[in-house]
């Protein structure tokens, strides 16, 4: 009789070899998003990433902001497109956005990489995605991991997740205690759906609309699957660039909960925070996911950001400059609301009046 084969790695699903060649095809695309303080110190493959926190001497008194986040089931349209080299810049909006609503420059972000079997090509793709959403948000990517789970996930399913880390001059801290009555608020527009409330999108559009990501829909000039894939825009350097060119009270990253409640995070006790439909028209892509699925206006704005990406408040004099400074960077942006005081209002943000047509 024929001994048993030994139990190995390989036999319980875990490729090693391919989990090498990968972290080679994504060296290139890592190299592109060093800093001068990330620069020869290690490289990928190293078991920790590393900082030259040196850097940080220029600052007075340095506070480091940290945030993480994923890309939810936004990752399944990637998957059954086949398409993996934008989902990275999604996870780079979702982090390195709320690292810069305090002010913070981002320095550096580390990703973690889940599949059920690993495609060299296809995480080099993703890595690929993740490395140009650094270069755009200005922050090194000094690591990662990627982790093979046979049996938890089928061979082409994913997830991604990413941690960054910013810093920012205490007292250039933005937030709520620097809201008063009187500042304007101003919208950036959004690329799309972003990377939020694709759980109610996906229901609406396939289980109940029976709609296919190859279809093409005519508002949108391309397919179900190119609008839904369309890249989250990331604002950080655009944020950045207003903080130096003008006054900036608070920004607000608009993500799951909506416009009003990621907004009512900035507005302190006692002011309001009131932002009128009728200065914007959402996307098309909002139109359907309402239309087709029977969603209540509400219902729609606290899942989906509705057309804007992140919200900066500003005092009345700075208005101006912001606008400019946003257009020359290519931003769509315009006045949206106010900052009153509370009153009657209970909440710390509302939506007034009706979308323009």
């Amino acid at each position: 009789m024929t001994p048993p084969t030994g139990a190995s790695y390989a036999a319980a699903g875990v490729d090693i070899e391919a989990g090498d060649r990968a972290v080679e095809l994504m060296k290139e695309w890592v190299r592109k998003t060093q800093r001068p303080e990330v620069a020869g110190l290690g490289g990928l493959g190293g078991f920790a990433g590393l900082f030259d926190a040196s850097a940080l001497k220029r600052y007075e008194r340095p506070l480091l902001a940290s945030a993480t986040d994923g890309v939810g089931t936004k990752v399944d349209i990637a998957r059954q497109l086949g398409v993996y080299d934008t989902i990275g810049h999604d996870l780079v909006a979702m982090v390195m956005d709320d690292i810069v609503v305090c002010g913070a420059e981002p320095l550096f972000m580390t990703d973690y990489i889940c599949v059920g079997k690993v495609h060299p090509e296809r995480v080099a793709a993703i890595v690929k995605g993740i490395a140009e959403g650094c270069v755009l948000a200005g922050c090194a990517l000094v690591g990662g991991e990627t982790a093979e789970h046979p049996g938890l996930l089928g061979p082409d399913d994913f997830d991604v997740a990413g941690a960054g880390t910013g810093v920012v001059e205490a007292d250039r801290l933005l937030g709520a205690d620097r809201i008063r009555a009187g500042d304007v608020v101003i919208a950036m527009a959004s690329s799309g759906l972003h990377s939020n409330g694709y759980s109610l999108v996906r229901h609406v559009l396939f289980d109940r609309a029976g709609m296919r990501l190859e279809q093409r829909v005519e508002e949108f000039g391309r397919t179900l699957g190119e609008e839904l894939l369309e890249p989250t825009r990331i604002y950080s350097l655009d944020c950045l660039a207003l903080t130096r060119t003008t006054e900036v009270h608070a920004f607000s990253h608009i993500t799951g909960g909506g416009l009003a409640a990621n907004l009512a995070r900035v507005v302190p006790d006692g002011l309001h925070a009131a932002v009128d439909r009728s200065t914007w028209t959402p996307g098309a892509v909002f139109d359907l996911v309402g239309t087709a699925g029977r969603v209540e206006r509400l219902e729609l704005e606290k899942t989906l950001n509705m057309g804007v990406g992140m919200m900066a408040v500003v005092p009345a004099e700075s208005v101006d400059v912001a606008l400019t400074t946003l257009a020359d960077r290519g931003v769509d942006a315009w006045v949206a609301g106010e900052i009153t005081e509370r009153g009657t209002h209970t909440t710390g943000a509302t939506l007034t009046g009706d979308h323009a047509a």
